[in-house]
């Protein structure tokens, strides 16, 4: 579990790789990930955008941008929380992602509250040595 405030917007975010999702042999690793967003602050805050960075175990780095998340632009008034869940394909068995989600309150002012980064990695098979 990977955590950051900003302004009092608590982001948490839970990474799981998803080997019903991925084919290792097609360079095809799938995560899955749950961000659960409170608002520990005294005013109403909505979330507009969001940006990723994402970064490959190789170092190539893709960047999304876009409306809301998961469809919706959820409104969180002090207290109260919003959680999803999204996924990442990645073509290499590891990488991180990392990023701000787009903030406005009530009289219009926006700010960027902070997406921890986190790691995202395939369970490794364990050897076992006699």
């Amino acid at each position: 579990m990977y955590k950051a405030v900003t302004r009092g917007i608590s982001v948490t975010v839970t990474p799981r790789y998803m080997p019903e999702e991925s084919s290792p042999d097609d360079h095809r690793y799938f995560f899955a990930y749950t961000v659960e967003i409170i608002n520990l602050g005294l005013e109403r805050v909505q979330l507009r955008a969001r940006y990723w960075r994402i970064t490959d175990e190789q170092g190539r780095v893709q960047e999304v941008r876009g409306t809301g998340v998961v469809g919706e632009e959820p409104v969180l008034g002090p207290g109260e929380s919003y959680s999803y869940t999204s996924g990442c394909p990645l073509t290499t068995p590891s990488g991180t992602m990392q990023g701000s989600y787009v903030m406005e309150t009530a009289n219009g002012e926006r700010f960027d509250a902070e997406i921890p980064a986190f790691s995202l990695d395939m369970p490794r098979n364990k050897r076992v040595l006699h």
